[in-house]
């Protein structure tokens, strides 16, 4: 199955070109250019990975971070930003943040690996809940008596 990305960012060409980016390497991608359609959009679907423009009007991305790890905890969230600061970058480290990706983004390697990480981290946890899953049966049964 498809990861699926919402991308949320003000910038209109940066949302299409990650949106493009993203869908031509194999993943299920929406956007949301603010954080109040990212917070409905996430209400209204599963997504495993968001990534985030600290900088926006309205709800800035810190915000949403917070919110988003208060309602959806295991989902992975990269933050993106062009106003590189000090302050920027403790409210994400701050709020669980994977990380923060500096723009502009004229190669988006680093912003891949941030991608594939979390997808492998979401992967090992889906492992080991499958493995407790198997294995709950026994535990009842042994604790039991049965």
């Amino acid at each position: 199955m498809k990861s699926k990305i919402l991308i949320v960012d003000d910038e209109t060409e940066i949302c299409d070109m990650l949106s493009r980016h993203f869908r031509y390497i194999g993943y299920d991608v929406d956007t949301a250019q603010d954080g109040i359609t990212a917070m409905e959009k996430l209400t209204q679907t599963h997504f495993q990975i968001v990534i985030l423009d600290i900088v926006m009007p309205g709800m800035s991305g810190v915000d949403v971070l917070r919110a988003v790890k208060q309602q959806y905890p295991m989902i992975h969230v990269i933050m993106i930003t062009g106003y590189v600061t000090l302050e920027n970058v403790l409210g994400c480290m701050r709020h669980h943040a994977d990380t923060c990706v500096f723009k502009p983004l004229e190669d988006l390697t680093e912003l891949e690996l941030a991608v594939s990480d979390a997808v492998v981290s979401l992967k090992q946890w889906q492992d080991k809940l499958k493995t407790l899953r198997a294995m709950a049966p026994k535990y009842t049964g042994e604790i039991y008596g049965r």
